[in-house]
């Protein structure tokens, strides 16, 4: 199979993993309006579905060093996708949280090796990094709209409904794992000649992913009740600011392996993540319909090196590129919501804007990390295509 036939499909499959990293923040509004939760109980949901992802997949990815398991794709996604599909179903908060947390298990054991065997796949190309991250945001971006379609017109009851990107994920990964294995033994080797870990920058890397990911993750929960706030427009004015936050994921990624390719993947970061400074203070204080342009600067801001913070681990961490990528890849989009029930406790003491305010800091931070990190070699491309 072509690696950019596999690319493609990966980037597919990676869209119907993360409907469900973006459809827990997206059920949040459903379950205070239905269930009468409050800010902090609707955190918690988040935090269900991150702290397990969070301390899993460093595990997955030391798993997945020793030994590949591309057999975890599919499974993973199903995983995923059953947690959500349940999470409606059970009237108890208890039963919902460990639905949540099911889902994010299989969230967790699905991108070590996801990110893993797309390396191997992509020849060591920066835009085809970028196509497979791509997908990832897409599938973020339509989570929303996903939830608001099923569960906005039929209820928490219909979540069940949603278990059907899984097994659109399945049908597609299952063609490409035997060209995966193929291309396993090689492209580990490959990366593992590199070079010699890098491992203090990859701390102050990591370190930077952790705040960039308490700044996404604190917007994607919070901002379809604060974009309804601000603008009064309600349910719909939330939905529609939570899919700008996502669907500049796809243009971001895109964009930022262009731009790497020409400027350095280390400098695209900076500057993106200083853009990303005052689109967050314009998103927690501009009112009105203002609020949606810092959205979308938001989105690009965080996006851009999202794809690129991938490789960069990878190339800090040669020798261990599943660890490597359970670190970053996972923790973007998990590790941040250990800070969300502090953030929906000091929203329901005080006010939602209050509550967002501390993340321009916390992205000013990540910032000032990235100036500290070198931009290394990156690895030669392999073009050759194995034969069928």
């Amino acid at each position: 199979m072509h690696r950019r036939t596999s690319i493609a499909l990966l980037s597919v499959g990676h869209a119907c993993v993360d409907v469900y990293q973006g459809a827990v923040a997206a059920l949040v509004p459903y379950f205070v309006a239905e269930r009468d939760y409050d800010y902090a109980a609707a955190a918690g949901l988040v935090l269900a579905a991150s702290v397990l992802s969070s301390v899993a997949q460093p595990a997955f990815g030391l798993l997945t060093d020793r030994r590949a398991m591309p057999w975890l794709l599919p499974v993973a996604t199903l995983l995923g996708g059953l947690g959500i599909a349940l999470s409606g179903l059970g009237g108890s908060y208890a039963l919902t949280l460990a639905c949540v947390a099911v889902s994010g298990v299989g969230v967790a054991a699905y991108h070590p090796e996801s990110a893993r065997v797309a390396r191997l796949a992509s020849g060591n190309s920066h835009s085809a990094m970028a196509w497979f991250s791509v997908g990832g945001n897409l599938g973020f971006a339509t989570s929303p709209l996903l939830v608001a379609a099923v569960v906005g017109t039929g209820g928490l009851r219909l979540t069940p409904l949603l278990v059907l990107p899984a097994l659109a994920g399945i049908a597609v990964f299952l063609p490409v794992l035997s060209a995966l294995h193929r291309w396993r033994a090689a492209g580990d080797a490959a990366a593992a000649a590199v070079r010699e870990d890098d491992r203090a920058s990859f701390v102050r890397l990591s370190l930077a992913v952790v705040c960039r990911s308490v700044v996404f993750v604190g917007l994607s929960t919070f901002l379809s009740l604060h974009a309804a706030e601000r603008t009064g427009g309600g349910t719909a004015a939330g939905t529609a600011a939570l899919f700008v936050l996502y669907a500049g994921g796809a243009v971001g990624a895109v964009l930022g392996g262009a731009l790497a390719d020409r400027f350095g993947r280390v400098a695209v970061c900076r500057w993106s993540y200083l853009l990303a400074i005052g689109a967050v203070a314009g998103v927690v204080f501009v009112p009105g319909p203002a609020l949606y342009p810092f959205v979308a600067l938001t989105s690009a801001g965080l996006y851009v090196p999202f794809s690129l913070q991938v490789t960069l681990a990878q190339d800090y961490l040669p020798s261990r590129i599943g660890t490597a990528s359970g670190i970053t890849l996972g923790l973007t989009v998990s590790i941040g919501g250990l800070a969300s029930p502090l953030l929906g406790s000091i929203a329901d003491a005080t006010s939602l804007q209050t509550a967002l305010a501390p993340l321009v800091a916390v992205q000013a931070l990540t910032w000032l990390l990235f100036r500290t990190l070198p931009d290394p070699r990156r690895p030669p491309q392999r073009t050759r295509t194995p034969a069928r």
